[in-house]
């Protein structure tokens, strides 16, 4: 293990000055990624199709290579799960990471060696590089990772079998040798497909080890620590890992759950930090001890375009490089990638609070938002206003849902579906607080509730326990990847689980 820890030191002290570099010089790092993607996918057919070859600048990129999204690449994805190799990648591609948004649909994403290596596994060296560098003292290599994952499942074809699965799991089972001397559970519980029967298990079998560090979704994070502290009999998990010294956290905003997590810790020991991933890649990761801004991560194999979000509904959309992004705006990301992802719009949002570094923070999704009456609320509007209506009134929430309310005259509300841990002292203080909140967080949204008359007060329902964990589970989305969706401009997903609340 010392030779371990030497090694790791080294390794870390190298990456760090190669994070140094691609801050220093951002655009040249990016340039060369464009080039190296069309080079290595030149001879497949989607590159003989778009001429490569012929391709010399951004400029002729955007031109040639049309933007994207899953239905778009959808038939080479197909046809690559069935065998048929050089279409979108040059490289063997048996991998599939899947991924579930607010419908039913699965997408399934393309893993190649090169993202695998070079985006996967270099952002889990950087999430640890990071950290150590900003805690010198740590003991991080002295214990165990926990990390909460998924499952995968072969799929079989004629004449050929593919994988697909969570991108965690995917990870997990393709690890380097070194990483499985850090990762804890066993590969067997780790990779379970029954989601309630690994928690069991990792509880089980976690709960007496040294815990250095946990990585995983706030919503299940929180589902593994109170099992854990329930068959311990402790009321802090500095209790049953007295080592424990960070959490890598991602997925869905953080506002919503720090304080439940701050009452588990019961310190001021344990840090958090953020990490932006996806199913499609790698793109961010908190580098400062005292802000929750992420750091863009410019040398994972992904080639980085931006939309601004008002322009995403046009007809045709305008993109942009990383040189001509602003502060303070809203950009759709487009991302190209070392799996043979070209020009595809992810879906998610983010708003750059600096361009030196490029620093940013995440906004939401494309299609998570509310703007039924004009308000273009954000889910970190809501986020953080729910945030502050807890503060204010010692609340804890678990989960919510938020849809439009329809009414008379044009007019309308938001309505808010809540399912408390804690309720407010105060139900009436905290909608006020929750609106007082939304209002400084959106000029949109204050102008449209000036005098109730476009917007009025949000209507907030109290859900009975485990609403919204009984709609997943309804609905097959019981896993790590699988997420309440937060904002909606239709009633769908609300009234789904309201009903459902009403049987609990």
């Amino acid at each position: 293990m010392p030779i371990l820890n030497s090694i790791a030191s080294w390794l870390m002290k190298k990456r760090m000055h190669q994070i140094e570099l691609f801050v220093k010089y951002p655009l040249e790092v990016q340039q060369e990624w464009m080039y190296s993607l069309l080079k290595d996918a030149s001879k497949t057919k989607f590159g003989k199709k778009y001429h490569f070859t012929n391709i010399k600048n951004y400029e002729q990129f955007k031109e040639q290579i049309p933007l994207n999204d899953y239905d778009s690449l959808k038939p080479f994805i197909e046809r690559t799960r069935r065998g048929e190799q050089n279409l979108l990648w040059h490289s063997e591609i048996k991998w599939f990471a899947k991924s579930s948004g607010t419908n039913d649909k699965s997408k399934f994403l393309p893993v190649s060696q090169e993202s695998l290596k070079g985006c996967h596994y270099n952002a889990g060296r950087d999430m640890i590089t990071l950290h150590c560098f900003n805690n010198p003292e740590t003991q991080l290599f002295r214990g165990k990772n926990l990390a909460l994952g998924g499952s995968f499942r072969e799929d079989q074809f004629e004449n050929h079998n593919s994988f697909h699965g969570d991108v965690s799991a995917i990870i997990i089972q393709n690890l380097p040798m070194w990483a499985e001397f850090f990762r804890a559970p066993e590969t067997s519980i780790a990779l379970m497909d029954e989601w309630e029967g690994k928690l069991e298990k990792m509880a089980l079998s976690m709960m007496n080890e040294n815990v250095t560090s946990i990585a995983g979704v706030p919503s299940w994070m929180l589902v593994l620590l109170n099992r854990i502290l329930e068959k311990k009999k402790a009321k802090t998990i500095n209790e049953v890992w007295p080592n424990l010294e960070v959490y890598f956290h991602g997925g869905v905003s953080f506002d919503p759950y720090k304080e439940q997590f701050l009452n588990l810790f019961n310190n001021n020991k344990v840090n958090f930090l953020q990490l932006f991933s996806a199913s499609e890649g790698f793109f961010g990761i908190q580098d400062q001890v005292k802000s929750d801004e992420l750091l863009l991560m410019l040398d994972y194999g992904i080639f980085y375009e931006f939309i601004e979000l008002k322009e995403t509904t046009l007809k045709i959309v305008k993109t942009i490089h990383l040189e001509d992004v602003k502060i303070g705006i809203d950009y759709a990301m487009v991302i190209t990638t070392n799996a043979g992802l070209w020009r595809y719009q992810l879906g998610d949002v983010i708003k750059f609070t600096s361009t030196n570094p490029y620093r940013f923070k995440i906004s939401g999704r494309t299609k998570q938002y509310i703007n039924v009456f004009g308000e273009e609320l954000m889910v970190h509007n809501a986020d953080y206003a729910i945030a502050k209506a807890c503060e204010k009134t010692h609340a804890t929430v678990k989960d919510y849902t938020v849809g439009p309310l329809f009414m008379k005259k044009k007019s309308g509300a938001h309505e808010w579906l809540i399912e408390f841990i804690k309720e407010p002292n105060n139900f009436d203080f905290f909608i006020s607080i929750l609106d007082d909140n939304l209002k400084k967080q959106n000029s949109d949204y204050e102008a449209k509730r000036y005098n109730n008359f476009v917007l009025h007060l949000p209507f907030v329902r109290k859900m009975p326990k485990n609403s919204f964990y009984t709609w997943l589970k309804l609905n097959n989305k019981i896993g790590a990847q699988y997420k309440v969706p937060r904002l909606s401009n239709d009633r769908k997903v609300l009234e789904e689980i309201y009903n459902l609340s009403k049987t609990l």
